[in-house]
């Protein structure tokens, strides 16, 4: 399962984003870490079902009239104070927790109502600017430093004759995430001595930033907007990073309405229709959170969610079948599972996403779409439906 950190300084609302994502109750305060170990659990990314194609919705769990609900882990880390690549505020053990993540959504304070180390000022009086860059700083310095940390032993590695620097660097930074792939890529983009003895500061902290751009994209969720200064969230939205206007309170209000019947929402909506059952309070604030939905094209949770799959990792959903005339399992359930896999991957791919055993035994794969057999190299697109002829 791919997993999504929320990361930022404290007081965000990263727990309250993480609560909105996920439904799970946990601690929320407004003091620095109130989170000390890291929330897991399971959130959703939201795509067409590609049963929206046929005349009948598919009778999978995941699915509300053809909006599919793919699982992904969310996991809420500890607010990370300046400085916490050297320790400060447990931040080494809070930066160690990110390295499980395949992609990080930094979740800032667009209101302004907190300052640099997460502590409540008035509205306003903060530059949430000054937030957007400071998670990847962290990280970067905090993974300069084991490199650093670690050079003794490539040098040691470099006099030997069959020394290769993709492997041993590969080896060194696997616990970061890092494949061998991503480590060549990495290497040709970066300008460096042959000998690891002629490395520079330098040279290792651009290797550890451009891993970390690698490995560990982010996205950056501008939240609290529902009571942001308007120029706040505009000079948010002018920079060149990926930037998505954000109330993860409205989001929480919004699926907790809908639990209990008072409005009509699902997650990733673009507005909300609010149900006679409401009180004038309720509907008052209801309201209000619509205006913000209409402004900002909904509250901001599910896209972030979106943005870090289907954008920043290039990840796409596939359908795997039994049935290819009638889309469906041995047992007749329509589209019961959909798997996120990486652009440019195959059926042979998809097949061992299912089970290594199916994926052993491949023979040969149909698109259910076109009821046409593909080939082993054939590229999957989002939505595509495929059965999986397998030995096993």
């Amino acid at each position: 399962m791919l997993s999504i950190a929320l990361a930022g300084k404290p007081n965000a609302g990263k727990s309250t984003f993480y609560t909105a994502a996920t439904m799970a109750e946990v601690d929320v305060a407004n003091y620095p870490f109130t989170t000390i170990d890291a929330n897991r659990g399971v959130s959703y990314v939201r795509t067409k079902c590609p049963c929206l194609e046929r005349e009948e919705r598919c009778n999978a769990d995941n699915c509300e009239d053809g909006k599919r609900y793919v699982p992904i882990e969310l996991l809420d880390v500890a607010g990370l104070v300046p400085g916490a690549h050297e320790g400060k505020g447990l931040g080494n053990q809070f930066l160690d927790e990110l390295t499980n993540a395949d992609v990080i959504v930094n979740v800032i304070d667009a209101s302004g109502g907190t300052n640099e180390k997460g502590e409540p000022v008035d509205i306003g009086e903060h530059d949430p600017l000054e937030d957007i860059d400071f998670v990847e700083e962290e990280m970067d310095l905090w993974l300069a430093g084991i490199v650093e940390n670690n050079w003794e032993s490539v040098e040691r590695k470099s006099r030997s004759p069959d020394f290769d620097i993709d492997e041993v660097l590969a080896d060194m930074l696997s616990g970061f995430g890092a494949s061998p792939t991503q480590i060549a890529k990495v290497l040709r983009e970066l300008e460096y001595p042959d000998d690891p003895i002629q490395w520079e500061d330098d040279h290792r902290e651009e290797l550890a930033r451009l891993v970390r751009e690698r490995t560990k994209p982010i996205v950056v969720a501008a939240n609290k907007i529902d009571v942001a200064p308007q120029e706040n969230v505009e000079k948010l939205l002018e920079l060149d990073k990926p930037i998505i206007p954000t109330t993860a309170e409205g989001e929480l209000a919004l699926r907790r309405a809908a639990e209990n019947g008072l409005v009509d929402y699902d997650p990733g909506d673009e507005s909300v229709a609010i149900g006679d059952g409401v009180n004038d309070a309720q509907r008052e604030a209801l309201e209000g959170l619509a205006r913000t939905m209409d402004e900002w094209d909904g509250t901001g949770v599910q896209s972030a969610l979106n943005y870090a799959v289907y954008e920043l990792l290039e990840y796409l959903t596939a359908y795997p079948v039994e049935d290819a005339a009638k889309w469906s399992d041995g047992s007749g359930n329509v589209l019961p599972d959909a798997f996120l896999l990486p652009d440019g991957s195959t059926p042979v791919d998809l097949a061992y996403a299912v089970h290594s055993d199916i994926g052993d035994g491949y023979l040969h794969a149909v698109n259910a779409k076109s009821s046409r057999e593909v080939s082993d190299g054939y590229e999957l697109e989002e939505g595509d439906v495929i059965k999986i002829v397998s030995t096993n």
